[in-house]
C-alpha cells in the first residue's frame, strides 16, 4: 500500500499552501479541494487548522479533512492541459484542449465557485487530468469581466471608500467604487469575488 501510494505521488503540500482546485492524495485515493477554511486557534501555542471540504475524484463522494499548517498532503500525480471554454448547458461546462483539441465535460456543481468567472475566451485555464478524465479546472487568480449593469459613476468620488453593486458579464455581482462606470473592464480576484483595478 505504501509503496503503490508513493507512486502516486509528485511531491508533498503543506496544508498551508493547498489552495481550491488542489488534487491530492488522502486515504489513498485522488480528492479534489473545492473549499478551505481556517480556524486560527484560541490558545496561546495551539496550531491553525485547516479544514478542506473535498470530492473523491473516482468515487465522486464528498469528504472533509482537517489538518494543521504544517501537515503535509501528498499531490496527486495528475496533467494540466491548456484548455480554453466552448460551451456550457444545462448540466456540464464543456473544454476543449487548446494542444490535440480534445474535448472534456465538468458537471456544472463541481465548478460552481469558478464559473461566475470563466468566460468563452479566458486564457490560463487548466485542466486537471487524472487518468485521461477531466477531475478539475485551475482558473487564473484575476480576471477581465465587463459591466453589464451598474449605476452611473459620481463625478469628484474617486477619493472615497464608498462602493455600489456592480453586474458583470457572467452574471457575478461584485462591489466596486462609486466612480466605476457601466461598460467598463474591471480585474477581479476569483479567490475572493473582490475588486482589483479598472483592466
Amino acid at each position: 500500500m505504501a509503496a503503490d501510494l508513493h507512486s502516486q505521488l509528485d511531491g508533498f503540500m503543506q496544508a498551508k499552501d493547498i489552495k481550491t482546485g488542489t488534487v491530492v492524495v488522502y486515504d489513498g485515493d485522488p480528492v479534489v479541494i473545492e473549499g478551505i477554511s481556517v480556524q486560527s486557534p484560541s490558545a496561546r501555542g495551539a496550531a491553525t487548522l485547516y479544514k478542506f471540504r473535498a470530492r473523491n475524484v473516482v468515487t465522486r463522494n464528498k469528504i472533509d479533512i482537517t489538518s494543521k499548517g504544517t501537515d503535509s498532503l501528498g499531490e496527486a500525480d495528475f496533467s494540466r492541459r491548456n484548455v480554453q471554454m466552448m460551451y456550457s448547458d444545462a448540466t456540464h461546462l464543456h473544454l476543449m484542449d487548446q494542444e490535440d483539441y480534445h474535448q472534456y465535460e465538468l458537471p456544472l456543481e463541481d465548478v460552481a465557485q469558478q464559473l461566475p468567472y470563466i468566460t468563452e475566451g479566458l486564457e490560463g485555464m487548466r485542466a486537471l487530468i487524472y487518468n485521461d478524465a477531466c477531475v478539475g479546472l485551475d482558473i487564473p487568480a484575476a480576471v477581465e469581466l465587463k459591466i453589464t449593469q451598474c449605476d452611473p459613476g459620481v463625478k469628484g468620488n474617486s477619493a472615497t471608500s464608498r462602493t455600489k453593486p456592480a453586474t458583470l458579464e457572467t452574471g457575478i455581482v461584485v462591489q466596486v467604487p462609486e466612480y466605476i462606470k457601466e461598460g467598463e473592464t474591471l480585474k477581479i480576484d476569483t479567490r475572493t469575488g473582490v475588486f482589483l483595478s479598472r483592466a
